[in-house]
């Protein structure tokens, strides 16, 4: 039985997926369907978290628009993400930065180096 769910799961994963971390600031192109037309927005934020893992693995994007916060949790293997790209590779030392939810003012994420 746990062969044909891992054969299910195999189809619906997408191979197209960038290597990225927690810290990482990366652009989302997402479809969206308005009508009949469809169109490419882009979201450019802070991943923020990461959690579960295979075909339901998410992740938390933070961006500041207009002086506000705000947050969208995207499943990695979903349809309606179009592209993902890495902008910048943080260097941070959590699994989780909710702490940057209560923080007043610009917060500095070292870069991490490439090897």
């Amino acid at each position: 039985m746990a062969n044909v769910i891992d054969k299910i799961n195999a189809k619906q994963i997408n191979p197209n997926v960038p290597e990225f971390r927690v810290g990482d600031t990366v652009v989302v192109d997402v479809k969206i369907v308005e009508g009949k037309r469809e169109r490419i927005q882009a979201f450019e934020g802070l991943v923020i978290a990461k959690r579960g893992g295979s075909v339901n693995e998410t992740f938390t994007v933070r961006k500041v628009s207009s002086g506000v916060g705000v947050e969208r949790i995207f499943p990695v293997n979903s349809p309606k993400i179009a592209k993902i790209t890495v902008v910048r590779k943080g260097m941070v030392r959590r699994a989780k930065l909710n702490f940057l939810r209560g923080l007043v003012g610009q917060y500095r994420i070292k870069e991490r180096r490439s090897k």
